[in-house]
């Protein structure tokens, strides 16, 4: 699968025209990161819009003030030292989530060791020597950050050729590194420019000429894969074990026997090698597909017909395909942008292949699956955290969240300003500590438009009656980019909107908005119903059964859809039931009855109602 990046006609053509560029024009920006680029460009001789481009694919040019990225990796040039990163646990050991989720068989708990990060991510002290500094300078200096990136560059440089120079800089062999250096070739081409994380206005001026070197297919066979993005197969094993058990995933015939409604943005809580081990294990749980931090390199491990256990809930992963991206929801860590950009080529494939459309009722994090009952709510899980930037992410589908509504609409979109948007959470580290200042797409809710007001109560992870906490993990007031919901009032720069049966608050200025109006359908109770229930599944009814398949229990939420309130749509769903409790799949049974549910975005995560119960309205 394997071979060496090649140096062809088209790579010497690239580097000739890269080398004989003039440095890119940036006398209409003042910021220093400019600058500091320009300055280590021709320090170490090279290119400055290679050098841009290499940062740009690791960082978006941001210092993300000082802490590591998802694979361990430091400052705008993405040093890596795993010293200071540490080692990590798996969160699906965190909690009471069943990954399954499915009431048919018993509750599954696997449990994995902490996994130390793999030692060849160690590049930090390659850049110290060359410089002749510290370890810690390069990992906290954006400036100092950028000379050892440059440094590096110019160690891996030999003779013409700067595309495998970038290319061993990703850390990555064969197709991964030679993904990650087309797709800074990309970047060169195309140009970019925007403000950093910590407000330095930086450009990278296209070069529409460049010669993109263009490689074969990188898909092996029997992968399920994009072009030009690196895949490789690690199969999950589908594997009978003792008493009556198996594992580590279910088979079917997915889209033929069940529509596939959602994709999962998972996010790893591990590193790639031992979660790739994990992947491996029969006895473990299962997801369709790993994503490596610093390259992008895909890994299938579940082919998409078939149902992983990865979410939670049985009736989403039935009806889903989960996708692991290494990293971590809240450790101190951001995520790569080779990452999102392979990340979005694979989402961008598979929705189109599955007719999946690309929004955020479709396209969902973990954190935004239901709990399938009362009791399983509080142990969900909230990957891939706060931190994940949804905004960027679906500018990279193509398909821009906001501003599609007109002035005034009862429907809003989630779309704060990720770099500006900060909330003071807690627990990324330690519990009860503040967070670092970071951007975010999490928008917190208060019981009145007030910052000092109360946040919300949520029934489901507080069953004692105490309100939402600023932890990281609690979103139990608190909303996410890209979602909708309908306004339920609005106080000067505060708007409210209906949240779990209450009223949620956040600030909203004219001068920065943080929601914007949206089209689209809202649901309410139909009229002489005081409430509705609310559902974590869209099972059928029980006289949908064969004799030989347990009717399952369609149970409500501790919450309730009053008469008055409104809450966005996301369309009608038939309702249905996977049984597959035997390894045997002559067993296996997709149960479909007449009963039809709305999904709903109710609070953080999705929800369902029966579509017998509201009216389906315009959003106006």
């Amino acid at each position: 699968m394997s071979r060496p990046v090649p140096r062809t006609a088209a790579v010497a053509a690239a580097v000739a025209l890269l080398t004989g560029l003039a440095a890119p024009a940036h006398a209409d920006t003042t910021g220093q990161r400019q600058r500091d680029f320009a300055a280590a460009a021709a320090e170490f001789g090279v290119p400055e819009n290679v050098l841009l481009g290499v940062s740009y694919l690791e960082s978006r040019w941001d210092s993300n003030a000082g802490t590591p990225s998802t694979a361990a990796g430091y400052g705008p040039m993405h040093l890596t030292d795993l010293r200071a990163a540490g080692v990590a646990t798996s969160h699906h050991d965190e909690g009471s989530e069943d990954p399954r989720g499915d009431d048919a068989r018993p509750a599954l708990h696997p449990q994995a060791a902490p996994a130390a990060p793999p030692q060849q991510l160690q590049t930090v002290d390659e850049a110290a020597q060359l410089l002749h500094t510290d370890a810690a300078t390069l990992r906290s200096d954006p400036t100092q950050n950028i000379r050892g990136g440059a440094a590096l560059l110019a160690k891996y440089h030999t003779g013409d050729n700067w595309y495998d120079a970038v290319a061993k800089y990703s850390g990555s062999t064969g197709d991964a590194a030679q993904t990650f250096a087309d797709e800074v070739f990309d970047t060169i081409k195309t140009g970019t420019a925007r403000t950093t994380d910590d407000g330095q206005q930086v450009t990278l001026s296209p070069a529409p000429d460049l010669v993109v070197p263009q490689h074969a297919d990188k898909t092996p066979a029997g992968v399920e894969c994009p072009r030009r993005v690196a895949c490789e197969s690690v199969p999950a094993p589908y594997q009978q074990l003792p008493k009556d058990d198996y594992g580590n995933h279910d088979l079917a015939n997915r889209p033929e026997s069940q529509k596939i409604d959602h994709i999962v943005i998972h996010d790893t809580e591990g590193y790639w090698d031992s979660v790739l081990k994990l992947a491996q294990d029969p006895t473990y749980v299962s997801w369709h597909y790993t994503i490596r931090s610093n390259d992008g390199l895909i890994a299938q491990h579940v082919p998409t017909k078939d149902v992983a256990w990865h979410a939670g809930n049985w009736y989403v992963n039935a009806k889903s395909i989960g996708i692991e991206h290494e990293g971590f929801a809240a450790k101190g860590t951001w995520y790569t942008e080779a990452m999102y950009r392979s990340s979005a080529k694979l989402v961008g494939y598979l929705a189109r292949k599955f007719g999946i459309p690309l929004d955020r009722a479709h396209i969902i994090g973990h954190d935004n699956v239901p709990g399938t009952t009362p009791a399983t709510i509080k142990g969900m899980h909230w990957d891939p955290g706060p931190y994940w930037d949804w905004s960027h992410y679906f500018d990279l589908l193509g398909a821009p969240l906001g501003g599609f509504g007109l002035p005034g609409s009862s429907l809003v979109t989630i779309d704060p300003d990720f770099a500006k948007n900060q909330p003071a959470f807690t627990g990324c580290d330690s519990p009860g500590t503040t967070c670092a200042p970071r951007g975010s797409e999490a928008v917190v809710l208060h019981s009145e438009p007030s910052e000092t007001s109360p946040l919300l109560k949520d029934a489901g992870l507080h069953p004692d009656g105490s309100v939402s906490t600023m932890d990281v993990s609690d979103v139990g007031s608190r909303v996410a980019t890209g979602q909708q919901y309908s306004v339920a009032e609005v106080r000067g720069d505060w708007t409210a909107i209906w949240y779990l049966g209450q009223k949620g608050w956040f600030h909203n200025p004219r001068h920065a908005r943080v929601a914007k109006p949206a089209i689209g359908w809202v649901v309410t109770p139909k009229p002489g119903l005081a409430s509705v229930p609310v559902y974590g599944r869209a099972y059928p009814e029980p006289e949908a059964y064969p004799a030989n398949v347990p009717v399952q229990a369609i149970t409500p939420l501790p919450y309730t859809l009053s008469a008055g309130q409104k809450y966005s749509s996301a369309g009608t769903v038939g309702s249905e039931y996977y049984y597959a409790t035997t390894f045997d799949v002559a067993d296996h049974v997709v149960v479909k009855g007449k009963l039809k549910y709305v999904q709903i975005q109710f609070g953080h995560r999705i929800a369902f109602v029966k579509a017998a119960d509201v009216r389906i309205l315009p959003a106006f």
